[in-house]
């Protein structure tokens, strides 16, 4: 076995950190001291949710099709029916 260089680091092209840096909870740190309902998981609160199973059938066939885990089509979701118009008054 031959005793091999250590690998350069790869560096991440601009716009593909743009793109990252996009993210809707890219950047955000949830104030923990101010919003304690959750359990902790890096700067996200874990919750139970209780869903109808054709719903989630649909986040499911969502999150396959995109590629995504379904934490993340629920987040997206939630995002933007809370940031759009539907919840104004």
């Amino acid at each position: 076995m031959a005793i091999q260089r250590k690998p350069k680091k790869v560096q991440v092209p601009s716009a593909t950190e743009n793109f990252i840096q996009g993210a809707p909870d890219a950047g955000q740190t949830a104030p923990r001291a101010t919003y304690n309902k959750g359990i902790a998981k890096g700067n996200k609160r874990q919750i139970t949710l209780t869903i109808a199973p054709e719903l989630l059938r649909k986040v499911d066939e969502v999150a396959k099709r995109t590629g995504q885990a379904r934490a993340a089509v629920i987040n997206l979701a939630i995002f933007r029916a809370l940031e759009g118009d539907i919840f104004q008054s």
